[in-house]
């Protein structure tokens, strides 16, 4: 913590306004000479006013204040100060021209700022924004929030910590799989021992036939919290899909991948039971972990109506244009769906992802997968996609004040 004593109209004559607590006020004084690491460049320094006072020794013999007294400390690498930070440093400094503006003229070799994250200029441009890999490059040099922040080592030091808890735990409840569970007989519910005189003794899988039908357990042999991993007692063989087979054998296992959590079935010769539900997950919390919990906390998906037209459109893995049969129209959003895949975009978003092109003398709409942090999207799968065009959206996870609040408030 420093304090700082400031002519009251000296600070308002340079800076054009009194001091504020969150001003941030450069030291050159205390400027390091050197980084920590071998980057040949020095380290200005920021403080941040905390308080603002007046000094005490500030007043004039006819009780007239002149001095401010500012309380500082060292400025933290957070969310408000990125637009000191997140800026280049050493050689390129000279090179940072600012945030992209609409309208300006950049040329190759100039650093911008676009959405909070920096490009260099490959090729002279007007209008043209990142991540367009035609025009920009990301930054790959060394930024002030690098060498002034400790944020990375606290990200690298965060992921260590995970990786070894995943290690050391790497599903939530108790692991069972190593334990032995008791076949039953089916036609009596008694367990079943196979003993060293038995000639049909597999101790691998204990495949053998009691009044001719297979004698393995009908439910775990242990019952507690999270104890179903979704695999059969014994190590038993087992299929899983989203469709039961057709021509199943008793006693055969069966895990339900379109369950969540997914679900272990059992076939008892007429019908599947459930067995148990496969709820041991990863405790890192992860989108792909497979609980309506996760499902819910990490939701980002939007719900789209005001539907202008729709099409099917064969399309092929990797396809990048899409011809429709929609007649050309303007649309906010635009959904692409095959089964329980999704894509969508905002057109407002990515400048050309909808134009036009000519189809027996008729003006029909073409989408344009747009480049999204320097990836150009594809169609993941081949298949018939259906094409919605739409105005409206609304997000799936909401607070209640923003779902309650009136639609004439918004």
């Amino acid at each position: 913590t420093l304090y700082l004593t400031v002519h009251i109209n000296d600070f308002i004559k340079f800076i054009g306004r009194k001091p504020l607590s969150g001003d941030v006020l450069e030291l050159p004084n205390l400027k390091d000479e050197f980084a920590l690491n071998d980057a040949d460049i020095s380290l200005p320094r920021y403080y941040v006013i905390e308080d603002v006072g007046r000094a005490s020794e500030g007043f004039s013999v006819t009780w007239f204040p002149h001095l401010y007294r500012l309380k500082l400390i060292k400025m933290a690498g957070t969310q408000q100060f990125t637009d000191i930070l997140n800026v280049p440093t050493g050689a390129d400094k000279d090179k940072f021209v600012g945030d992209i503006t609409p309208g300006t003229t950049y040329y190759p070799g100039e650093i911008i700022r676009y959405q909070g994250k920096l490009y260099t200029v490959k090729v002279q441009t007007t209008g043209n924004n990142p991540p367009n890999t035609t025009y920009f490059d990301p930054y790959a040099g060394n930024t002030l929030e690098n060498i002034l922040s400790t944020h990375a080592k606290e990200l690298e030091i965060n992921d260590a910590i995970i990786k070894q808890a995943e290690a050391d735990a790497a599903l939530s409840g108790y692991e069972t799989r190593q334990f032995y569970t008791l076949a039953v007989d089916p036609l009596t519910g008694r367990n079943v021992l196979n003993t060293a005189d038995t000639g049909t003794l597999d101790a691998s899988n204990m495949s053998y036939h009691v009044s001719e039908n297979n004698a393995r357990p009908i439910r775990s042999g242990y019952t507690g919290y999270l104890l179903g991993d979704g695999f059969p007692p014994n190590g038993y063989d087992f299929g899983h899909g989203i469709l039961f087979p057709e021509t199943p054998g008793q006693n055969d296992f069966f895990l339900r991948t379109d369950f969540m959590p997914n679900r272990l079935f059992r076939y008892d010769g007429t019908r599947w039971l459930k067995f148990e539900d496969s709820v041991r997950m990863t405790m890192t919390n992860t989108d792909t972990r497979q609980t309506l919990k996760t499902g819910f906390i990490n939701n980002t998906q939007f719900t789209f109506s005001d539907i202008v037209a729709t099409d099917y459109v064969a399309l092929v893995q990797g396809n990048t244009t899409i011809d429709t049969d929609i007649d050309y129209s303007i649309a906010l959003y635009i959904v692409l769906k095959l089964d329980t895949q999704e894509l969508s975009y905002a057109v407002a978003d990515y400048s050309g992802i909808l134009s036009s092109y000519i189809k027996n003398s008729v003006s029909k709409v073409r989408i344009t997968l747009p480049i999204i942090n320097a990836t150009q999207e594809t169609i993941p799968t081949s298949g018939p996609w259906k094409v919605v065009l739409c105005n409206n959206r609304e997000e799936q996870k909401q607070s209640l004040s923003k779902v309650l609040r009136p639609k004439a408030d918004l």
